[in-house]
């Protein structure tokens, strides 16, 4: 699970008893001005600074309390955290496993999860920066299976699912059980976004000098090779979807005040489980200082200005 700073382009491979997980995570300088946003010929860059300059006096208030961090705490929460993150960083192989990816600083994430459905075994990869959490007893699948079906919202992983083991001999008694349905209900208030985003999403924060002023940019980005899941977030929280050509590749991007408010609205109530927590709270704090018109002092800046190099020090350490 990368964690991206400012430009990063990344590809990640490895194989286990023959069975092939790719992660694919790539990005370029968000300061491209040639990308167009949503199709409506007007680039990143300046829409950006459209935000920037107008939302910054009407940016809409948060708490200044943090919410108490906590867990799933049922089988329905769980689902929905499981469903998102096994999309992001989740393979049921054709051995009829499922194995999910995590940063070696979430191992213990990965126990967790694993003492939460009761079966599995955690190992890290030689030479990696990764850890594996690997379900292969078949009472472990099928509770997993359970747990998410109708949870699951991309086709690719739903297939894979029927593919891999409902097709399996081993598993036809349970096929004839299971109802297995895909998730087509656009409501993302649920732990499903914060699942995803442990596996797949990344907070920034940007200062761009200009004009001797200081710009500030709060971006909650998501790449992916489809930009299905994408249109459903973006449309969840605002913000928009661009494409990168030259890397067949999209990705969402909050941009603006608007949207950086809702995202703090979903993940003060539906938590992130993975280190990016630490990630979130420094980005949630740089809005609590635009927010208190910090940002127009020396201080603030400052403060904003430590914040952005924390969370790049964190990335740069973290990244597989």
């Amino acid at each position: 699970m990368p964690y991206a700073g400012t430009t990063w382009l990344l590809s990640f491979k490895y194989s286990i008893s023959n069975d092939i997980v790719t992660k694919l995570k790539q990005s370029s300088k968000s300061a491209d001005n040639k990308i167009i946003s949503d199709n409506l010929g007007i680039s990143e860059t300046l829409r950006n600074e459209i935000a920037v300059n107008t939302e910054i006096k009407t940016i809409k208030p948060i708490s200044v309390h943090v919410p108490i961090h906590r867990t799933p705490i049922n089988d329905n929460e769980f689902g929905h955290y499981l469903a998102g993150l096994i999309e992001g960083d989740g393979h049921f192989s054709s051995k009829q496993q499922l194995v999910i990816v995590f940063n070696s600083l979430d191992i213990s994430l990965a126990y967790l999860i694993k003492k939460y459905i009761g079966y599995g075994n955690v190992r890290k990869v030689k030479d990696k920066n990764v850890v594996l959490l690997r379900i292969a007893a078949k009472e472990g699948i099928i509770r997993v299976v359970n747990l998410i079906n109708g949870k699951i919202r991309t086709k690719y992983k739903f297939d894979q699912i029927i593919s891999n083991i409902l097709n399996h001999h081993s598993f036809s008694d349970f096929k004839k059980t299971i109802d297995l349905k895909l998730n087509l209900d656009n409501n993302l208030r649920n732990h499903w976004l914060a699942g995803f985003s442990d596996a797949d999403a990344n907070f920034q924060i940007k200062t761009i000098n200009r004009k001797n002023k200081i710009e500030i940019r709060l971006n909650m980005k998501i790449y992916q090779k489809k930009d299905d899941i994408l249109i459903l977030i973006k449309k969840f929280l605002g913000g928009n979807i661009g494409y990168r050509k030259t890397q067949d590749i999209y990705y969402y991007d909050s941009t603006s005040f608007g949207s950086a408010k809702k995202v703090i609205s979903y993940f003060d109530h539906f938590h992130l489980l993975s280190c990016k927590h630490v990630n979130y709270l420094k980005w949630r704090k740089a809005y609590l200082i635009i927010q208190k018109k910090d940002h127009l002092n020396e201080k603030g800046i400052n403060n904003i200005i430590k914040l952005k190099k924390n969370i790049n020090k964190f990335n740069n350490i973290t990244a597989i």
